[in-house]
């Protein structure tokens, strides 16, 4: 049974693509934070992922769900930062027949129903708006969302990873970010350390994506 899920979650495209044997390099800090990562999968903590672009944060997020005893659950991400503003929430909660115009018929599942059992991970968070940071730190304090247009609750078993390449803490300073939901997300926080530190990486880095 656990075969044929996890099949199924493959022609679905929800699954984690990487380990963290997918992440090469060599240099002491990189070493040091898959390290810590894996130890950080076994645990059922929300995990924000700090770093700047380019750094590997989906390659993290993934190795971290393989790492888990969610691995034969679903994965899946959803980027804040190519999604337009108006689809966000019907994106994450899903939406019930009718609750706006152009909805399918019987409504829709969104991602926090579908990564049911397994991990769904929000990238670019600070992207997101105040509206939707609201919806979301009920998901993280209760575990239960509503649909667009619904009156239900549901409870989500997903487990939350989230990634960032902004420096949130001045966002909540600027108001564009809510402190309560900012304090939630920042209890484990895992640190990639950037490119620019990691020379002796570079070839290795670019001698896999050569061969992807």
């Amino acid at each position: 049974m656990e075969k044929q899920l996890k099949r199924e979650l493959v022609k679905k495209g929800f699954y984690g693509k990487y380990h963290f044997e997918d992440i090469v390099g060599s240099h002491p800090e990189l070493l040091s934070t898959k390290e810590i990562a894996r130890k950080l999968a076994k645990t059922e903590l929300t995990i924000l992922i700090q770093g700047e672009s380019g750094t590997g944060k989906e390659l993290f997020a993934s190795s971290i769900h393989n790492a888990s005893p969610r691995s034969n659950g679903p994965f899946l991400a959803v980027n804040f930062s190519a999604l337009p503003e108006d689809l966000v929430e019907s994106e994450l909660f899903g939406y019930e027949e009718g609750a706006f115009s152009g909805a399918k018929k019987g409504g829709r599942k969104g991602l926090f129903e579908q990564a049911n059992g397994g991990t769904i991970f929000l990238d670019e968070i600070g992207d997101i708006s105040l509206k939707v940071q609201a919806r979301l730190l009920r998901v993280l304090q209760e575990k239960t969302f509503r649909r667009l247009g619904g009156t239900a609750d549901f409870k989500t078993e997903a487990r939350v990873g989230a990634a960032t390449n902004r420096n949130l803490s001045e966002k909540v300073q600027s108001g564009e970010f809510r402190d309560d939901l900012y304090h939630r997300l920042t209890r484990v926080v895992v640190e990639l350390p950037v490119l620019r530190d990691r020379a002796d990486d570079i070839v290795p880095m670019a001698t896999q994506f050569g061969e992807r």
